[in-house]
């Protein structure tokens, strides 16, 4: 039996063993998908040497960046986002090649693209992790502008008390890529001015547990287009499968 699986330090939150193994067992694949909470990125070969059967790996948080020095192939469009979060784990005799991708990016292009008008011009990215590199990749793919903003003073980035009403008219798309927000700390939310928004706002919030955050929920009490990241991880992880199959266009 093929094992596949998820690296990544929690993971009671992880949505991918049940799709994953809900879709081998409809489509009848011989395969198991699990869980590996390490508590560190060193623990990988340890993974890897447990696990002969191994074909491919998920990566989440927070080794999306931690696991590049472990691979021996990096995809080009991983390597310009910076982060990966699929491996395909190669047995060549008694040789393992660990080739890194990126689907964060095919699933939230494919989801975003369908919500963009003519006048989506400008988007604030909320975080500086490794899936909001791959939403920078993605959004600039589309055809538009980006800027992160940071809780810190870090380069290249804004603050949220910069964030003015002007700011939010102008970059009228705005990605939620931290885990503000998620369950249980649904009462939380990122510090914006929510009065401001309006239906030409696009809040998309990468969380999926609750369906609606209360980002989601401020945004469309003023009228934005509001959207969760449920189907953005449904297209990555199909993605994935397509990077384990060695399909790689």
């Amino acid at each position: 039996m093929d094992i596949y699986g998820l690296i990544g330090y929690p993971l009671g939150h992880s949505f991918s063993i049940s799709y994953h193994n809900q879709r081998f067992a409809d489509e009848g694949i011989n395969a198991k998908y699990l869980n590996f909470e390490i508590p560190s990125i060193d623990e990988l070969p340890q993974v890897l040497g447990s696990n002969p059967n191994l074909k491919g790996l998920n990566v989440t948080i927070p080794y999306k960046e931690k696991v590049l020095p472990f691979l021996d192939f990096i995809s080009p469009e991983a390597r310009a986002i910076g982060a990966v979060n699929v491996i395909r784990v190669v047995h060549e005799g008694k040789k393992i090649s660990l080739r890194g991708y990126n689907s964060d990016v095919i699933g939230f292009t494919q989801s975003i693209e369908p919500m963009l008008e003519d006048y989506h011009k400008k988007a604030l990215i909320l975080g500086t992790g490794g899936a909001s590199k791959a939403v920078e990749y993605g959004l600039k793919s589309l055809g538009l502008e980006c800027v992160h903003v940071s809780r810190y003073e870090k380069s290249g980035t804004i603050q949220y008390a910069s964030i003015t009403p002007d700011v939010v008219h102008e970059y009228n798309v705005i990605v939620n890529c931290t885990p503000v927000g998620m369950f249980p700390h649904t009462e939380e939310c990122p510090q914006l001015p929510y009065e401001a928004l309006d239906e030409r706002n696009i809040l998309y919030d990468l969380l999926y547990n609750p369906d609606e955050t209360l980002f989601m929920k401020l945004g469309a009490e003023r009228g934005a287009t509001v959207k969760n990241g449920l189907e953005m991880l449904l297209l990555q992880a199909f993605a994935s499968w397509e990077f384990w199959q060695g399909k790689e266009t």
